[in-house]
């Protein structure tokens, strides 16, 4: 699992890297890469969402934080999953790919 932090979605995210890291951790016991705070819709969406969106459908928005895609070793997008959605229910589908 990979995270990377965003505040387009209620300022939920307004911190630094720094602090984002800190309350992620210390909150919620986060042990996986927290990356840069990035925007993943609109005209200043990072390139690795832009291409995430395209590879599942029409390239839809994210609809809220916490909104993930499952990607296999080869580098393909196997699923887009719903915010709440959560990681254990993602376990099933990891599995298959092992």
């Amino acid at each position: 699992m990979l995270a990377f932090p965003c505040n387009q979605f209620g300022a939920q995210e307004p911190g630094t890297d720094a602090e984002i890291l800190e309350f992620a951790t210390s909150k919620y016991d986060v042990t996986f890469p927290m990356f840069h705070k990035i925007e993943v819709n609109g005209d200043g969406a990072c390139e690795l969402y832009t291409w995430l969106k395209a590879q599942q459908g029409d390239g839809a928005d994210i609809g809220w934080n916490f909104e993930k895609f499952l990607v296999d070793r080869e580098g393909n997008v196997v699923k887009r999953y719903s915010p709440v959605v959560t990681p254990d229910q993602v376990a099933d589908d990891i599995a298959e790919l092992l």
